[in-house]
């Protein structure tokens, strides 16, 4: 899976004009399911998520993870994460994972997160979303797993 964590003083997602998830201080979690990817995949990216320090102690340094701040989790799924620009100048996205098998793993890493922090919020599987963050430091950090 491949994801791009923000970490963000509040975030929405809206569909057709209309909020479907929204955190306070925490992580925005842009989510791209790979062909090789398993359950397996998304609870090693959970467990990253939560625990990353990533987040200002009492002393200013990044000491603190979302469970230890208690944060909210935004997750949305983004298949563009995926896209290979190297061959011109339309993007391929062929090492996404196919739809179906994205929906799956997805549903999956949300059904783990929420059974597991106090603070999920997404967006909609494949709909047309827009998200609005206010990105705290800024803090963006790429993942591969």
């Amino acid at each position: 899976m491949k994801a791009l964590i923000q970490r963000v003083r509040e975030a929405r997602v809206e569909v057709a004009g209309e909020v479907v998830g929204a955190i306070g201080p925490g992580l925005l979690v842009l989510v791209c399911a790979e062909p090789q990817d398993s359950p397996a995949t998304s609870a090693r990216l959970l467990s990253k998520l939560l625990k990353l320090r990533i987040f200002s102690d009492a002393q200013g340094k990044m000491n603190r993870s979302l469970n230890d701040m208690e944060g909210g989790l935004l997750l949305v799924s983004q298949f563009t994460l995926a896209a290979d620009c190297q061959g011109g100048n339309r993007p391929s996205f062929s090492a996404a994972a196919p739809p179906d098998q994205a929906r799956t793993l997805f549903a999956d890493l949300l059904q783990q997160a929420r059974t597991q922090h106090p603070h999920v919020a997404t967006g909609v599987f494949g709909a047309d979303m827009q998200v609005h963050l206010v990105n705290d430091g800024p803090v963006t950090i790429p993942l591969n797993l």
